[in-house]
């Protein structure tokens, strides 16, 4: 479990440079992404990655690592405008919005943690295929939660379906570093 962590600290110092990097030459724009299109966003970066995973043929350069990185990044994005709400104009400055990327981080990987321990590490298991399919599933179930206007019955919010895919994603870029 212990290179899980360190794998997964990894993956995510990646994301999060990235992210920063973003946040220095775009500011904070996407924060007046509605969940919605957030959910979108990470949609089409799915498909994207089912696609090469079924197409011979690719005709833009870049792989399932970026995309995958994307879909964690969204997915964070989204986290926190679960909690801070959606808003006009950007708001928030490279620092605060650091700030809470580590501390989405730091709880999606508790999830994570404590989940790989009742699990046994299955996932390493699994196929990148699969872990896309998961992360497919879970998209479609937060379109039908926010078709609901948020509302569930027995079923996990929306956050989790968010936690869920990052944790998919971050074992996948997991996978295709072997």
């Amino acid at each position: 479990m212990q290179d899980t962590s360190k794998q997964y600290d990894a993956v995510i110092s990646t994301c999060r440079n990235l992210f920063i990097n973003k946040m220095k030459d775009y500011g904070s724009a996407w924060r007046i992404l509605r969940l919605p299109s957030l959910t979108d966003q990470i949609f089409i970066k799915a498909q994207r990655i089912r696609g090469l995973q079924q197409n011979d043929v690719r005709k833009v350069n870049e792989g399932e690592e970026s995309e995958f990185i994307g879909i964690i990044n969204y997915c964070i994005m989204a986290l926190v405008q679960i909690d801070k709400g959606v808003v006009e104009q950007p708001d928030i400055e490279v620092k605060e919005a650091t700030k809470l990327y580590d501390e989405k981080v730091a709880i999606t990987k508790q999830l994570m943690l404590d989940k790989n321990h009742d699990y046994g590490e299955a996932w390493r298991e699994m196929r990148v295929s699969s872990l896309t399919d998961l992360i497919l599933q879970k998209l479609l179930r937060v379109k039908q939660i926010e078709d609901n206007s948020g509302k569930t019955i027995v079923s996990e919010g929306i956050d989790a379906n968010y936690q869920d895919m990052i944790n998919y994603a971050v074992f996948s870029i997991i996978h295709l570093s072997k």
